[in-house]
């Protein structure tokens, strides 16, 4: 049963009917309002820091957590960024339409292929990350779709001019701006009217802590895109290096503002040498991280760990500068924990064993595997990387990095020869 408000309904058909004309666009025109898109929001980057201080001040007074307001600042080269993805975004071919022959299915005497197509309308549920709301802006145009946003109330003055910024750039290049709307965070409990507008909203995709993630999944009747950040795992082979783990668990770290693929929990086996167990440990405080031990690395060395870990911490992301480490006594005993607690959607291994590699590759149940490889992640990648909104840890539409094609689905057609 509908229980959503008259306005949310007429904006969910408004984005509805704006997708049907925005799909039928050619994809010129959709790369030309891409242009207008990124010069916009460099143009109007004084407005838009404005009213994120604004947003800021008042986050302060509310005693908004120091992560939110940490994903909330934003700066001219966090805006700088959005608008290089945007331009990147222009500049791709068209992902629509795009036609691939499939032999594995024929009808007698017919042509059979499939299409790429948009998904119709995307609802983007999200906390902080004003610039977020761009980037999908861009996914989303270049794919074809209409963008609904419901952003966190923290940052409701910083997305408000970000979407006028975007509308008046989609004005100006003709497309329909009903296709990118704005729902107001005061506005009762929209995030459960919105995810249930099955009716009109195509794929709903929540970005934030997992308490966000989760409401939206209860809540929704239309289908969700999920997605993770932090609690990912690096279980480190006695085969593996010192050098190649230690730089694993900093360079994951380091990607701004959100840390999407943080190492955050390390198993090392029993074997490792203290010498370099405590050189490790040694680096990472000096780098200002706080460790905690499972209970037997509790007992052993007091002075390293500032704390034991709780059973339900192994399952739940710190999202700061914490990292726990556990002992294991064997790969299997590692594949197994992980598949167990971490996250899914990126998981590490180091180690100098090609055996190993492929046992962790195939037996971990994560979306993306890492081996002697950093699983920083990277909104605007070097070119000839996917741009990505996010990382998707569930087994469904989608798995891994949140691009493009997440945004667009198959259309099969069966092309008979009569009448020709």
């Amino acid at each position: 049963m509908l229980t959503s408000s008259p306005d949310l309904i007429t904006v969910a058909q408004r984005a509805l009917h704006s997708s049907a004309v925005l799909a039928a666009v050619k994809g010129g025109e959709r790369s030309r309002a891409l242009q207008f898109m990124s010069e916009s929001l460099r143009e109007r980057q004084d407005d838009i820091l404005e009213a994120n201080t604004l947003d800021l001040e008042v986050s302060r007074e509310m005693a908004v957590p120091e992560l939110i307001l940490d994903w909330l600042k934003l700066t001219p080269e966090r805006l700088q960024t959005a608008g290089q993805i945007l331009q990147r975004l222009a500049e791709l071919s068209d992902p629509i339409q795009q036609v691939m022959n499939v032999p594995s299915y024929q009808v007698d005497e017919c042509h059979t292929y499939y299409q790429l197509m948009p998904l119709g309308v995307i609802a983007l549920v999200y906390e902080s990350f004003p610039e977020l709301g761009a980037i999908a802006a861009g996914l989303c145009v270049r794919s074809g779709n209409s963008l609904i946003l419901r952003g966190g109330p923290e940052a409701s003055h910083s997305n408000q001019a970000i979407v006028d910024t975007l509308q008046l750039a989609l004005e100006d290049a003709g497309l329909p701006v009903g296709c990118l709307q704005l729902l107001s965070a005061d506005q009762g409990d929209v995030i459960r009217d919105v995810v249930t507008l099955d009716r009109y909203i195509n794929l709903v995709i929540p970005y934030g802590r997992s308490s966000l993630v989760q409401q939206v999944i209860r809540q929704a009747t239309a289908p969700v895109l999920k997605t993770a950040i932090g609690n990912c795992y690096l279980y480190w082979s006695p085969s593996g290096g010192l050098d190649i783990a230690r730089w694993m668990i900093l360079d994951s770290h380091l990607s701004e503002p959100d840390a999407v693929n943080a190492i955050e929990k390390v198993l090392i086996h029993r074997d490792h040498s203290m010498a370099a167990l405590k050189t490790l440990w040694n680096s990472l405080k000096e780098k200002g991280f706080k460790l905690r031990g499972d209970e037997v690395l509790l007992t052993e060395f007091p002075e390293v760990f500032t704390a034991g870990v709780d059973d339900a911490e192994w399952g739940q992301a710190y999202l700061n500068d914490t990292i726990a480490f556990k002992v294991v006594d064997k790969l299997e005993t590692a594949i197994s924990w992980i598949n167990q607690h971490s996250s899914g959607h990126a998981d590490c291994l180091a180690t100098e064993s090609y055996q190993e590699s492929r046992q962790f590759a195939l037996g971990v149940n994560s979306s993306m595997t890492y081996i002697n490889a950093s699983p920083r992640f990277y909104r605007n990648p070097k070119r000839g990387s996917p741009i990505a909104l996010g990382m998707s840890n569930q087994k469904g539409h989608r798995r891994g990095l949140i691009s493009l094609e997440a945004l667009t689905t198959m259309k099969h057609i069966v092309q008979g020869n009569g009448g020709y």
